[in-house]
């Protein structure tokens, strides 16, 4: 499964949509480009793979694995980029602004529901980052 999340990047906010087999699956927010600095950047261009994560602040989610000089990078609810999110990407229902989005915890369930699948029959889910 390839996953294809296409970014528009603002100096307040990175906003994205999430495709899949050319069907939109969301749209997602993240911190600006700050040159992968942790915590405060998302994460650069590039090819990662996607595994199941469970933590007891997230229940079960996505990590996004192998990120250069980056760990524990997810996809996780939340509606606020610089809010809430350290790196992590946000699925969405909607942009409602640079960074800013709504009805995150849908958005996330709906691609959870795509992604999980996937990956229990041991398929690997690969996404590509790209503007």
């Amino acid at each position: 499964m390839v996953l294809l999340l296409t970014r528009t990047y603002f100096p307040g906010g990175t906003n994205g949509k999430l495709v899949c087999n050319g069907k939109i699956i969301c749209y997602t927010i993240e911190l600006p480009w700050k040159d992968n600095a942790s915590q405060v950047s998302c994460i650069p261009e590039g090819e990662y793979f996607v595994c199941k994560r469970y933590s007891r602040k997230f229940r079960w989610h996505l990590e996004i694995m192998d990120v250069n000089n980056r760990n524990l990078i997810l996809f996780h609810p939340a509606n606020d980029a610089v809010k809430e999110l350290k790196g992590c990407i946000a699925p969405v229902t909607q942009l409602s602004g640079s960074g800013i989005g709504l009805q995150s915890r849908p958005a996330f369930l709906k691609l959870k529901k795509l992604v999980y699948p996937k990956l229990d029959e041991k398929e690997s889910v690969l996404l590509l980052v790209q503007s």
